[in-house]
């Protein structure tokens, strides 16, 4: 009875664990006022009620691993099936550059600390876990579970931990450090509101609600066909995967670690057949078929949203505490730096690439580059209510043009792994400088373009 029911029992605690954070949220001052998701506050609390601290509640963390990467890649092509009529604008391309250097030089500071404790105080420290901070905190628990996952496959025991360990820390960076930051910044002055689109709410953001939303008549449901239509896309990212594994294990130890990463990035390719899909859909529809259904925008992002929070409770909830073990000093050094490094990096940037609405682009940026673009959102949503700005547009295209400049940060992830299997350090140097010259040449073309907007 206890293998049939397993999935089920800890999917009701998580519900359970979400039921009792939203109450706390609703009835509780402070946390009614703090700016952190209800799926976070779930997700210490079972964090707290597990084994680990008070042994209330017994999860398999395995499960819960399993639950966090499949959520994500649910919740990334629900997202990418919606119907979005976004003009093309520079900003698109320079929030997308601007993403990916921040993941840069979290890589460059978490991969260049952990390369100078490997020297000196840790040894047998693998430096490759560095690059978990960008995912960590850039992408959020289920990327950085996902890789540290596959690099256990290939030798790096408690990746996965690792990766939702930094994650998590990444979230109390995002909500807690982030209200210190937001109350810093309007007390000073230098960071002032002036909205740029003044009473012109973000279409974004807006959802249209159809009368007939969830027909009771119909052959099959709405958000049965939403979710067939996710599965399906799925399915095909699955086969995809399943080959290209297939072709690149006998390839030898970069094909076998390549394949293992792209496993990894399993929510960008379903992301992307989800947006071809949708291509696809949109030039039928233009050429006049008619089709009985078709993706549903408040479905999908009520999809997206339910996999999204359930992922960043399970997260937080399979974080072992004592699997740490000799990690736990070097991961807070490593947060750390990367905090202060995320803050002072956006403080810099941000205000040149979007002179409009800087505070809360700082804020948004901030929030989405050390938790996910809810907690960036919420940080906007405290300094800018009525979503005025400019940065609700940014942060969402901005998601995804970065997966372009992105691709290139795919294929640098895989040379430290190859070197560590192989027994090569100088790998490790290689990718340091490949992450610099990189961040280096993206900072130089974001820099370039601002100034040719602004001449």
């Amino acid at each position: 009875m206890n293998d049939t029911w397993a999935i089920i029992l800890d999917f009701s605690l998580l519900s359970l664990l979400m039921v009792i954070a939203a109450i706390l949220k609703a009835r509780i001052p402070f946390l009614r006022k703090l700016i952190v998701p209800t799926s976070m506050i779930a997700g210490f609390l079972g964090l707290m009620l597990g084994s680990e601290i008070l042994g209330w509640i017994s999860f398999d963390v395995d499960l819960l691993g399993n639950l966090v990467y499949h959520l994500m890649g649910i919740g990334f092509i629900a997202l990418s099936l919606k119907e979005r009529n976004v003009q093309s604008s520079p900003a698109i391309m320079n929030s997308g550059m601007l993403i990916v250097s921040t993941y840069l030089i979290q890589g460059l500071v978490g991969f260049g600390l952990l390369l100078l404790l490997g020297i000196s105080l840790y040894p047998e420290l693998f430096p490759g876990v560095g690059l978990l901070l960008p995912l960590g905190f850039g992408q959020g628990p289920g990327q950085a579970y996902s890789i540290g996952t596959q690099w256990e496959k290939l030798g790096l025991e408690g990746g996965g931990n690792l990766g939702l360990t930094i994650a998590g820390i990444g979230f109390i960076w995002a909500t807690v450090v982030g209200i210190i930051l937001m109350n810093f910044l309007v007390r000073g002055g230098k960071f002032k509101q002036e909205f740029a689109r003044p009473n012109k709410e973000n279409q974004l953001l807006l959802e249209k609600m159809e009368p007939d939303e969830i027909p009771l008549s119909d052959a099959i449901d709405k958000l049965t066909y939403q979710i067939a239509l996710i599965g399906t896309i799925y399915l095909v990212t699955y086969l995809t995967l399943f080959g290209v594994e297939k072709i690149l294990t006998p390839l030898g130890t970069y094909g076998v670690t390549l394949a293992q990463l792209l496993i990894g990035f399993h929510f960008i390719i379903g992301s992307l057949y989800a947006v071809l899909f949708r291509m696809i859909l949109n030039k039928w529809q233009a050429a006049g078929f008619t089709l009985e259904h078709s993706p549903n925008n408040h479905l999908l992002q009520r999809i997206s949203g339910f996999s999204f929070d359930y992922m960043i409770a399970a997260s937080i909830s399979a974080i072992s505490i004592y699997a740490l073990g000799e990690y736990l000093v070097p991961i807070l050094l490593l947060t750390t730096a990367g905090g202060v490094i995320t803050i002072g990096f956006l403080l810099w940037i941000v205000p040149r690439v979007f002179p409009e609405d800087r505070l809360t682009n700082v804020l948004g940026f901030y929030g989405m580059l050390t938790g996910t673009i809810s907690t960036g959102l919420a940080l906007v949503k405290a300094v800018d209510p009525k979503f005025q700005s400019n940065t609700t547009e940014n942060l969402v295209t901005g998601s995804a043009s970065a997966i372009l400049f992105g691709f290139v940060l795919l294929l640098i992830l895989n040379i430290p792994v190859v070197g560590f299997i192989q027994n090569e350090p100088i790998m490790y140097v290689y990718t340091f400088f490949i992450l610099l010259v990189y961040f280096l040449l993206l900072l130089a073309l974001l820099l370039y373009r601002t100034r040719m907007k602004a001449g």
